[in-house]
């Protein structure tokens, strides 16, 4: 993909994603990093540290070294690029930044990670930054880890960081429950690749954890004025027979759609191109069906069997705001 930004943060706070361990945090705290929600500049306010500054800011360094912190990622997988946002940080941003990363149990600790045992290999070198900026750097990395260690050099204020990859789910221990899982899922792997429009919330909100928290949290297009309808294509995280749908419109009351259907179509390794052809054969699972406001709907008995898919076509008529969509499903059998 070209913009690695379209894939899923996998350290957001969102889906879990944790600062385990930062080496000092003196002016603003670790976990401003992970924070979802876009940094913000507050003119004259102050702590008893000094600034207030919506990041993680650690003390002038008098001394030799750099600051670090370990994260640990929400979502195991392959990292494909970094974007280190210095956002009103412009006196104080580190002169430069790295990242390590390893695979280690998701559940290791502050000791473990720290221990010579861990083996931290880098994906990012020693790089330059600018100020108030948000620095984008592509990874080239092909291996699965957990968790990066975040180096900036030699000390200074990163508002966000965001780390973009491939979610990499343990399909092995998914499969052996044995008993249907939502194929859409972030966690499990989905990633919405396209949508017709999302003037209003982003089209990654549909298949992010939990409920919405508010009419923001979801995916929401603006007023059709002309004929046809919305739609959002769903890359499953892997292939599956789907048995089971939810369509959530929490928040959405003025502006929910009249009803929606779903599609699905068995392409694996399709581009986007090859599923927007005319070619492509989209068979029809959920029909066209009516929708209420502010309100969770489930479809068991209306799905229809169009086999294994790896890919879903969400459609919204004519238009407005869906809060979640889960697609349940059985893995299919040779995909472990």
């Amino acid at each position: 993909m070209a913009d690695f930004t379209e894939l899923v943060d996998l350290v957001s706070e969102r889906v879990g994603g944790t600062v385990l361990l930062a080496n000092d945090e003196f002016f603003a705290p670790k976990e401003n990093l992970l924070k979802a929600s876009q940094p913000v500049f507050r003119e004259g306010e102050y702590t008893d540290q000094g600034k207030w500054m919506d990041g993680w800011e650690t003390r002038r360094r008098r001394e030799p070294g750099h600051d670090w912190c370990i994260i640990r990622l929400g979502l195991s997988g392959i990292l494909r690029g970094v974007v280190v946002d210095t956002s009103h940080f412009k006196g104080n941003y580190p002169a430069q930044c790295s990242l390590e990363a390893c695979a280690e149990d998701t559940e290791a600790n502050q000791e473990q990670l720290t221990g010579r045992s861990t083996k931290w290999v880098e994906v990012l070198p020693q790089t330059n930054l600018a100020g108030d900026t948000q620095n984008r750097f592509p990874l080239d990395s092909d291996k699965r880890v957990t968790h990066i260690r975040f180096n900036i050099f030699p000390d200074g204020g990163v508002a966000r960081l965001r780390l973009y990859g491939e979610v990499i789910p343990d399909w092995e221990r998914l499969a052996a429950h044995g008993e249907d899982i939502d194929l859409a899922a972030v966690e499990n792997g989905g990633l919405v690749v396209a949508c017709s429009d999302m003037f209003f919330g982003s089209r990654h909100n549909l298949i992010m954890p939990g409920r919405a928290k508010n009419m923001g949290d979801g995916w929401e297009t603006q007023r059709r004025r002309g004929p046809g309808h919305d739609w959002a294509i769903v890359k499953l995280g892997t292939a599956g027979t789907v048995h089971k749908v939810e369509v959530d419109t929490a928040h959405f009351k003025g502006n929910f759609p009249e009803s929606c259907s779903l599609e699905g179509c068995f392409a694996e390794n399709a581009t986007l191109e090859d599923l927007q052809a005319s070619s492509t054969e989209w068979k029809e699972i959920l029909p066209r069906t009516r929708l209420k406001a502010d309100s969770r709907h489930f479809f068991e008995k209306e799905i229809q069997d169009a086999g294994p898919v790896t890919h879903i076509r969400f459609n919204n008529f004519p238009d407005g705001g869906v809060a979640r969509l889960r697609v349940y499903g059985r893995i299919r059998r040779d995909k472990k």
